[in-house]
This record gives C-alpha cells, structure tokens and sequence, in this order.
C-alpha cells in the first residue's frame, strides 16, 4: 500500500515537474522565446487542440456545402432534387405519348381512316390512369330500359347525350348546292357544297380548333373539336381566319371558302362530320341548301 502511494506521487510529481522550452537564435545563441510547460500542460493544450479540430471538422461537414466535396458523402438536397427530376420525367414522357396519339387521331382523320380513334386528351388523360377491370361494368334490368328509351329518343341525333343533356343544333357552315353527297363505299366521308369563291366559312357549333394548316392534297384544312366526342373538318378554304388553339362560338367566320388543294375541282367547301372518331353523314343533321 505504502509502495502504491508513493508511486501515485512520483508519478504525480513528473506530471507537474516545470521544464522550460526556450528558442534560441541559432548564430548568436540569442534566446528568443521561452515557454515554461510541464507534462500536464502539454497533455491538456494537445487533448483540447484534438478536440477543437474534431468540432470544426463536424461542423464544416454538417452544416457547410464542403459536405458535398466529400467522396461518398449523399447530399439530402440533391436526392431531393434528383426525385423530381425523375417525376418530372416521367411527366414528360407521358405528355409526349398523350400528345403523339392525339396527333395520330387528327391525322387518321385527315385521310379518312376509319380505325377506332380517341381524340379527346382528357379521356386519353384518364384511361392511362383507370383499369376498367377494377369497375363492375355489367348492367341492371332498369340501366338496360332506361338505355333503350334514351336510344329511342335520341335514334336521329348525332350525340347520343343531347337528349338528356342539352339541346345541341348544328350550325350550317355554308349555304349551297350539294355536288357530291357523303358515301361510305367510295371513302366520301363527306358532302361537297358548291359555293361562291371567298364565301364565308362558318364552325358549325362551339368549340376549339385543333388544326388549322395547309395541306397538298386538300389545300387549307381546319379542324374543330366539339363536345361529345364531335369533330367538323372544313377542307379546301381559300384562306383560314382562324389558328391552332382558338375558341370559336356557332356561327362565326372561320375561313374563306376556295378551290384549293390537288383534290379540289373548283370551289366548294369539302365538310366532314365526325363522332367519336367514325364519320357520320352532315346532310342528317345539317340542311345545306
């Protein structure tokens, strides 16, 4: 015991035994400075210096932008953004598929195929996002009476929702004599009205123009989309008065009518009626002359 006591002191006094750190001028032995440290003084100042740079370090890495020059180190903030990039990617992609078969729809009905279209984007929009696998689809006794009797009602209407709905008139685009009626065999989809050249040419109901350009065959075309899944396309114009993207009210001028295009043998607007991407006859719903 007396042993262990007496080296607890021996050691204490090597702790706290003073020496002295002096610089000297190394021609002239000049002293510069000098330091008086003992063993605790310098154990103590080291462990604190180790301590200061573990801190600065911390604090450089957690809340400084240094952190992200460090290899391996993964930034929240670019995570983050990394995310919406990819969100916004996704986004894109599908605008651009939307977009390509919406343009696809007015180009079938440009040369009159008849494959089944969908040229409304909202619908478009909503059949990527519903499975009509998870709907039960089958139809009661009533649904099925209630549809015959709307069917009834709406047999010589060109939408089938306008009965219930609203009453929706269409508006004759022109005023003239029928040169070729419409005719599903010869892929006429269409009635050719004789006009004066420059008549005007008016949208046969509400809605926004979808196409509006010059085209080889059938010279200026326009074309307006309606509700109810309703397109009515005006070929061989003179002249259009109205772009891509307008809204048009019933009845308003929206193109000259011409002899423009290699198709066209004089003029006369060439005027197409479409439903839910198959054509319909315009003189049913229509009285041209």
């Amino acid at each position: 015991m007396a042993k262990e006591k007496k080296d607890k002191k021996k050691f204490a006094r090597k702790l706290l035994h003073k020496y002295r750190l002096v610089i000297l001028n190394e021609d002239t032995f000049e002293e510069r400075l000098s330091f008086k440290l003992t063993k605790l003084n310098v154990f103590v100042a080291v462990s604190l210096g180790i301590i200061i740079l573990i801190a600065g370090t911390t604090f450089l890495i957690a809340f400084t932008g240094l952190r992200e020059y460090i290899p391996g180190y993964s930034s929240a903030n670019l995570k983050k953004q990394a995310t919406e990039l990819a969100y916004k990617t996704d986004s894109l992609q599908t605008a651009l598929m939307l977009n390509n078969q919406y343009y696809e729809s007015i180009r079938k009905v440009l040369t009159g195929d008849l494959q089944p279209m969908i040229l409304n984007r909202d619908s478009l929009v909503k059949s990527q996002q519903m499975d009509p696998s998870l709907f039960d689809l089958s139809s009661s006794k009533a649904d099925s009476l209630l549809r015959e009797e709307v069917s009834q009602e709406d047999k010589y209407n060109v939408l089938e929702t306008a009965g219930t709905q609203m009453e929706f008139a269409l508006f004759p685009p022109v005023k003239g004599t029928i040169s070729e009626k419409y005719n599903l065999k010869s892929r006429h989809y269409a009635v050719d009205v004789v006009v004066a050249k420059n008549a005007p040419v008016k949208a046969a109901a509400d809605g926004r123009v979808i196409f509006s350009e010059w085209s080889a065959a059938t010279g200026h075309v326009m074309i307006i989309e309606h509700n109810y899944g309703l397109l009515s396309v005006y070929k061989h114009n003179s002249s259009l008065t109205k772009e891509q993207g307008d809204f048009v009210r019933s009845g308003e001028v929206i193109a000259l009518a011409g002899s423009s295009g290699e198709l066209s043998t004089g003029p006369h607007l060439h005027f197409e009626l479409w439903k839910d991407g198959n054509p319909v006859n315009p003189s049913d719903y229509i009285d041209f002359e």
